[in-house]
């Protein structure tokens, strides 16, 4: 696929082909948000010795001292707390029916959350997400606001940009006022892969808006919420860098 190389000024520059044809699988996307989600997972659980930490001695067997065989009382475990010769006064412990006892099913700590994925499911994955990002249709269903000229590349002129409100203002040149506004009401806004950390610095100080280096670009940048089709600027070095990579 060829996408126009446009310039700060809002003009053409050239042509260049996009390096990945890949089709569209919101299954994989899906599979691969996911799994990096719940690698940032915290685990939590019960302490393993809750509602265990005393002793309950009483055996159900009969002629056993210390025994609630013949009692006429149910075989719950409990602990003494007096005696009298032959007479005990207990309660019930440790079982989930009892005060202070321990949980039936508490959540324990070991639980593996991680979700795994392969290496290639993976990689087709983010190569789908980066395929979908220049299908307009997608892109507008995830309630984007993009110029017509949409998808294109940005020219290496927007490496140099220091400065946030630049950035600002030349997304705004470019067609994307509407999308930074909805960047400002919480919402996820735009991509911008890039080459440059100066401007990645630059970029990701404007609200909803990302700026990452290519090397970093993974699954759920490109699908937030496991929805593929967010609106992302390339510049021409990172898809050079791509094309390498590849």
């Amino acid at each position: 696929m060829k996408l126009a190389i446009l310039s700060t000024t809002n003009t053409k520059k050239g042509d260049i082909t996009f390096p990945i044809n890949e089709a569209y699988r919101p299954d994989l996307i899906k599979r691969s948000v996911l799994s990096l989600q719940s690698r940032r997972r915290q685990p939590y659980g019960a302490d393993p010795r809750a509602g265990l930490k005393h002793a309950t001695n009483v055996a159900k067997r009969r002629r056993k001292y210390r025994g609630s065989y013949g009692k006429g009382i149910s075989r719950v475990p409990r602990k003494v707390l007096s005696r009298s010769g032959l007479q005990f006064y207990w309660k019930g412990a440790e079982a989930p029916g009892t005060v202070g006892g321990r949980r039936a099913h508490p959540p324990k700590a070991e639980k593996i959350w991680v979700k795994q994925i392969n290496k290639k499911e993976n990689r087709k994955a983010i190569n789908s997400a980066l395929c979908a990002t220049l299908d307009v249709s997608i892109v507008q269903q995830r309630g984007h606001h993009v110029p017509k000229t949409y998808p294109f590349v940005l020219a290496d002129e927007f490496e140099t940009i220091e400065k946030t409100k630049q950035v600002r203002e030349l997304l705004e040149t470019l067609g994307f006022a509407k999308e930074l506004e909805r960047g400002e009401n919480n919402a996820v806004s735009l991509l911008i892969i890039t080459e440059s950390k100066t401007l990645a610095k630059a970029a990701k100080n404007i609200p909803g808006v990302d700026a990452v280096m290519f090397t970093a670009v993974n699954a759920e940048l490109l699908a937030p919420g496991t929805h593929a089709g967010r609106a992302t600027l390339f510049t021409e070095s990172s898809i050079k860098k791509m094309e390498e990579f590849l």
